[in-house]
């Protein structure tokens, strides 16, 4: 997986500072980001405090864990029907 350049904290702060007043050309410039991406982390992060997206990140890992979780019971269901199946 690709390594971000930028942290969330470091996102957010670069929407404050629009929020703040700033254009989206001259942040984009000082920050080396393009305004394609910019408008990616407003839609992702726009409205959010610095707390609230470490939640979002633990959520969105726990929300990983219980797929992986969810697949695997499935997986077992699948083979034990199989097996029954054959078995008869």
């Amino acid at each position: 997986m690709k390594k971000r350049r930028f942290s969330e904290e470091q996102m957010i702060g670069v929407l404050k500072e629009h929020e703040a007043g700033m254009k989206v050309a001259e942040l984009c410039r000082r920050h080396g980001i393009s305004d394609a991406t910019f408008y990616n982390w407003k839609a992702k992060f726009g409205g959010m405090d610095v707390s609230e997206a470490k939640r979002l990140r633990s959520l969105e890992s726990e929300n990983a864990k219980l797929k992986r979780l969810l697949a695997d019971a499935e997986l077992d269901k699948l083979m034990l029907k199989d097996l029954l199946s054959k078995k008869w």
